[in-house]
């Protein structure tokens, strides 16, 4: 199990995906928030400083999240929250639950849904700035489809054999949500971002 309190845990990478959530959240100006994996809650902690009711739900009780339960399975009631951000969670489930994980998801949330997921493989990054011009960042993922294996952690992962970029895209839609935008964190490119809109 994965040890958010370690000096090692919060990297730069990490930061900067903590960035993007919390950006694409504030984006859409809700009022209640369902964080889905409360991790070292960094980003719920931040949220609810700037005024938002925010509720997170984690299937690990030692965290102490507002409810204790799996994403599969939800205790609350329908149409319940204005935006759910799942970050780095549902690669712990395996492949056969994504789509229902999603339907969950899905159910409780009013609007927008933020998601992001591990993307595997080297990564490509150019960044250009000139004075008086706006910044110009790149970033391609090259393929190089492994197939996974389980540590303990990861059931799957975009890149990986049986995993491309299209297949969870075709997922998602079927779950009945529109892919709003979706992106690479330049910074982080282990992280992928999807911006779901119910």
């Amino acid at each position: 199990m994965t040890n958010y309190f370690s000096p090692d845990y919060n990297d730069k990478g990490r930061w900067v995906s903590y960035w993007h959530q919390i950006k694409e959240i504030l984006a859409f100006n809700p009022r209640r928030v369902l964080v889905i994996g409360k991790g070292d809650g960094v980003v719920p902690a931040y949220l609810k400083n700037l005024g938002l009711e925010i509720l997170t739900l984690d299937i690990d009780s030692s965290l102490n999240p507002d409810i204790t339960a799996s994403v599969l399975n939800m205790p609350v009631d329908d149409n319940s929250f204005d935006i759910v951000l799942c970050a780095e969670v549902l690669e712990h489930l395996s492949y056969d639950e994504f789509s229902n994980a999603l339907s969950e998801i899905k159910r409780v949330v009013k609007n927008m849904v933020i998601v992001s997921l591990p993307h595997f493989g080297p990564a490509i990054r150019f960044f250009l700035k000139l004075p008086f011009l706006s910044e110009l960042k790149l970033i391609l993922k090259l393929p190089y489809p492994v197939k996974h294996q389980f540590k303990g952690e990861h059931y799957w992962e975009i890149g990986k054999y049986d995993y491309p970029l299209r297949r969870i895209k075709n997922d998602i839609k079927k779950s009945g949500f529109t892919i709003k935008n979706d992106y690479i964190v330049f910074e982080n490119p282990l992280h992928h971002f999807f911006v779901l809109k119910k």
